[in-house]
């Protein structure tokens, strides 16, 4: 009995919660619990009746019934809350669909007042609104995919010009080296006609084909070639230096000295070739040609 005794009490003192599960209680030191085991031995007479465990098992079952009938009554308050909660989302969502509808009403309203008075006038409406702007922008990339072609055009055009004049000035390179290595008269004019073939208004090749028409005593031609030389480029000294040597050689001396003052007068270098240069020795003696070397009297 005493060991009955002693679970009904620690049975009683333990708290019981809401979902039937008892609270951690922490257990007594073994001295005391030995303590009470020694007490409850020492006892005469029972500390209970029949009727005092009858009882307290009465209570204990009407508390346990009271409890689960407070859990009942949470859990409906909480279904109930729950039920609250979904009406008025429904009520909510079923006002806004209202007033949305509500509105696309009052919008079409205004729209059959200014004019428009279908769907479908209000579609085609949108559809030919989006087509000008449509049309506007292709015709915008149009112009610019337009422009951009042009300038490609020309640019290409620019770049194959650059590449035939490069292609024309290494020709013109490889025949004047081919000139200056060549030692015949006869052939440097052929070359010189080839450079001037490429290039109409070249004056040095004017001049220097002058030069080679010299060595073959072709003065008058020579004459010509200089005169052409001076139409393209009047300040061209070098053709006044063979117009010089060509007058010489015609035994027309003022004229040459004219010339060849027009030439120092325009580079001071052809002081020195005048004395070396074969084709002006006729005018070595004449009195004017030292006028011209030295006009200071020096």
């Amino acid at each position: 009995m005493s060991s009955r005794l002693i679970a009904l009490l620690m049975f009683l003192a333990t708290p019981v919660l809401a979902d039937d599960s008892p609270v951690q209680v922490t257990p007594l030191p073994d001295a005391q619990v030995a303590e009470f085991e020694a007490e409850v031995e020492a006892l005469n007479e029972p500390l209970y009746s029949p009727f005092i465990e009858r009882y307290v098992l009465d209570e204990l079952k009407q508390l346990r019934t009271d409890m689960a009938a407070q859990r009942h009554e949470m859990m409906q308050q909480v279904v109930d809350r729950e039920i609250n909660a979904v009406d008025k989302a429904v009520s909510y969502s079923t006002n806004t669909v209202t007033y949305f509808f509500y509105l696309i009403a009052g919008a079409t309203s205004i729209l059959v007042l200014v004019g428009w008075t279908s769907i479908r006038e209000i579609r085609e409406r949108v559809h030919s609104l989006a087509d000008e702007e449509i049309s506007k922008l292709v015709n915008q990339y149009e112009q610019r995919l337009h422009a951009i072609e042009q300038q490609l055009n020309q640019k290409t055009l620019h770049i194959e010009e650059n590449r035939e004049e490069i292609e024309r000035t290494q020709e013109l390179q490889s025949l004047w080296l081919r000139a200056a290595q060549e030692h015949s008269a006869a052939h440097k004019i052929g070359i010189y006609d080839q450079i001037l073939k490429i290039k109409r208004d070249d004056c040095e090749a004017l001049t220097y084909k002058a030069d080679a028409v010299l060595e073959l005593g072709e003065p008058q031609w020579a004459s010509n070639l200089c005169h052409q030389a001076l139409l393209i480029d009047p300040e061209n000294s070098h053709a006044f230096y063979q117009l010089a040597c060509s007058y010489t050689a015609l035994s027309q001396y003022e004229e040459a000295l004219f010339y060849l003052k027009e030439a120092i007068s325009r580079s001071e270098s052809y002081r020195e070739e005048i004395t070396q240069d074969p084709a002006l020795q006729p005018l070595q003696e004449h009195p004017g040609l030292q006028k011209i070397l030295f006009p200071s009297g020096e």
